[in-house]
């Protein structure tokens, strides 16, 4: 027993140790919660105009408080007027620093009481002619001191807005433990119940406090709402990518299945083929199945996710020689579309052909998404560099009906062109329609071209 008493002892002469650094740490060296500067990103928009108006506050009750400070039959001092913009000087400072204006107030408050009641004259002494102008009521002169408690309110306000609650209801301990000696030690002064200023203090600690957490709260929210908007956009490309990637597998895989299959015929079409000759054809023909192996065995696991219908799985992927099956099927849907080629069409990678003909049909559906009773125009140029594809509609004629679900059209239209190394540019018109241009690099040519297929 006596060693469990030495234990509470040790820890309680430990507790009454550190309560001294604790409470310096809490209501001194602790910082406030930080407020952006205006313009930053997350500034308050409402904070000048709150300024503003707590700096007229300010005034008025510094008017105010300066009549308070008066004792009944006295003059105005320099001391009152000082005294009152003191306090008045401190609600402003509280929106800079809070806990420094906090303590300022709640010093001046015990100055001013304490000096003005010890210059105070009897209480009901009036100058002469008071009582002859106000023989009923001469004190109304001389109202109880609510600017007083309303500027040590507003510093407590202030500090409760910036600073953890348990630091806050420190401060509202502090203050009101001030104050309600303060209320009752002066005779000389009007004075009010000791009820209304705690309840003041009170208000103005947990209003501030309530009004911390919403902030807070907001704040949380709108990080939130950003990092799912990153995840969003980050889950959106990574399935694009991945519809890329299995359009493109099906291009890769039937390149290395014909390089496997001519170099198993090759020595059948040469007479007397040498070992040599067999050996390379073989081994080309090996390492066309491994390599075909390691891609469906990489890229298959996109299969396995989204998998396209039985029928089309195995179809070929397709380029621009079914442009105007896509177009004949965009114009059954009602939008005029029109198709124009420039120079000499050349062969082209199927990577090359695959990306112009996703990028005009994207383009198309967005016309028809998003441009209800325009017309579009496509557009293919054939350069010795490569292929521009663009697509261009006209104004909408009515409002577009609200598109449920994550857009990312463009975003597939720019992951196909820089897969190529090709550029992309998208806007609106001037006359308010919209544009999309590809330049997407030639590729793999059959032949050079002549300068006569070129287009400026």
């Amino acid at each position: 027993m006596g060693a469990v008493t030495s234990s509470r002892a040790v820890r309680l002469r430990a507790a009454v140790s550190r309560a001294p650094r604790a409470l310096h740490e809490e209501l001194w060296a602790a910082p406030a919660d930080r407020v952006p500067r205006v313009g930053e990103p997350g500034s308050p928009v409402w904070r000048p105009v709150f300024l503003v108006l707590l700096v007229i506050t300010a005034v008025v009750l510094m008017v105010i408080r300066t009549n308070e400070l008066v004792p009944h039959g006295g003059t105005v001092q320099l001391f009152a007027v000082l005294a009152a913009g003191a306090q008045s000087a401190a609600l402003v400072a509280g929106m800079i620093r809070p806990v420094g204006a906090w303590w300022s107030a709640t010093a001046l408050s015990v100055v001013t009481v304490v000096v003005t009641e010890a210059n105070a004259p009897a209480e009901g002494s009036y100058p002469p002619w008071i009582p002859a102008v106000f023989p009923m009521s001469p004190e109304l002169l001389y109202p109880p001191p609510f600017a007083g408690v309303a500027l040590q309110g507003g510093s407590l306000f202030l500090l409760a807005l910036r600073v953890r609650p348990r630091r806050a209801m420190a401060s509202l301990g502090i203050t009101t433990g001030v104050a309600l000696p303060l209320v009752l030690y002066a005779p000389g002064l009007p004075h009010l119940a000791p009820l209304v200023p705690a309840l003041v203090f009170v208000t103005a600690v947990v209003l501030g406090i309530a009004l911390r957490s919403v902030r807070l709260a907001r704040k949380d929210l709108v990080v939130q709402v950003e990092l799912t908007a990153e995840e969003r956009a980050r889950r959106t490309l990574l399935e694009e990518r991945n519809r890329i990637a299995r359009e493109l597998h099906d291009v890769v895989a039937h390149h290395m299945s014909v390089i496997s299959i001519q170099a198993q015929v090759a020595p059948h079409l040469v007479e007397h083929p040498s070992e040599e000759l067999r050996e390379n054809l073989t081994g080309i023909r090996q390492n066309a199945l491994e390599a075909l192996a390691e891609l469906r065995r990489v890229l298959g696991v996109l299969r396995s996710e989204d998998a396209p219908a039985p029928s089309t799985r195995h179809a070929p992927q397709p380029g621009l020689d079914r442009l105007d099956e896509l177009v004949a099927t965009v114009r059954s849907t009602g939008l005029a579309v029109t198709v124009s080629t420039t120079g000499g069409p050349r062969p082209l990678s199927p990577g090359v052909e695959l990306s112009a003909y996703r990028i005009v049909q994207e383009a198309l559906s967005n016309v028809m998404r998003h441009a209800p009773g325009a017309s579009a125009r496509v557009e293919i140029a054939h350069r010795s560099t490569g292929l521009t594809v663009r697509v261009v509609n006209s104004p909408p004629d009515r409002p577009a009906a609200p598109s449920p679900g994550v857009r990312h059209g463009l975003l597939g239209m720019r992951e196909r062109t820089a897969m190529l190394g090709g550029e992309l540019a998208t806007g609106p018109m001037p006359d308010g329609g919209w544009e999309v241009t590809a330049i997407l690099p030639a590729g793999v040519t059959a032949a050079a071209p002549t300068p006569t297929e070129d287009v400026p």
